[in-house]
């Protein structure tokens, strides 16, 4: 499928403290997936934020779908994000929506009638395993519930990128086990997945996935499979 994302020599501070990130530079596949792990105050969710548009860098370039989102009009961000679904470890569901209405809100933001909601919205919650828990408002729905309600949200308008952050770091080890599955079956329809996380059994359990590590801002990657452009194999 090619790259679908660039980092080119990018840098991220808040303020005038010091770089959060510093000099990141990597490449993305589409339809790959990737784990993104590291200590904390490593950096994963600010870099996160940087590849669902939620932030710009400081400096350096990052390319999206083949466009240099850093210098792209205001008015054209809302097209690029509806392609990036994102899940948030604090779920960040609408409390007074019902896991029904919580899923369909993308959809109906992005102006579908209301006639063709009811099909796509009854098919993610059955995908999720939560078609007896549509009318159920997210107090009432355990945290492994409402995180699926979140990854069916995230992606019901087919993303062609998934970015989850910690999305097994509120549940069990069963449900942990359930929701990789869940991405493992979205990836195999083509969607890329970056997977933020501090559980590294989980990543052994994805046979070919691909791990970024950050380690204090910086990519810590002793391969160089992932750095943009690439490094030549007989390269020291």
């Amino acid at each position: 499928m090619g790259t679908i994302v660039q980092f080119e020599n990018v840098g991220l501070r808040y303020g005038m403290s010091a770089e959060t990130l510093a000099d990141v530079s990597f490449s993305l596949d589409g339809g790959g997936f990737y784990f993104l792990t590291g200590a904390s105050g490593a950096g994963k969710t600010s870099l996160l934020k940087l590849l669902y548009l939620a932030q710009r860098p400081s400096r350096g370039v990052i390319r999206l779908f083949g466009e240099d989102v850093v210098t792209l009009p205001r008015k054209r961000l809302p097209g690029f994000r509806r392609r990036i679904g994102v899940v948030f470890q604090d779920f960040r569901l609408v409390p007074h929506l019902s896991a029904y209405d919580n899923i369909a809100l993308p959809l109906r933001v992005a102006g579908m009638e209301e006639s063709e909601v009811d099909a796509p919205v009854s098919e993610m919650l059955a995908w999720v395993g939560l078609a007896d828990r549509a009318n159920a408002r997210p107090a009432t729905l355990s945290g492994g519930e409402q995180q699926r309600v979140a990854i069916a949200r995230a992606v019901i308008g087919r993303p062609e990128i998934l970015i989850a952050d910690e999305p097994t770091g509120n549940v069990d080890a069963d449900m942990a086990h359930r929701l990789l599955t869940l991405f493992e079956a979205l990836n195999k329809l083509g969607t890329t997945l970056v997977v933020a996380t501090h559980d590294l059994p989980l990543i052994g359990r994805v046979p070919g996935a691909q791990m970024m590590r950050l380690d204090k801002g910086r990519l810590a990657d002793p391969t160089g499979s992932l750095r943009y452009p690439p490094k030549r194999p007989d390269a020291s």
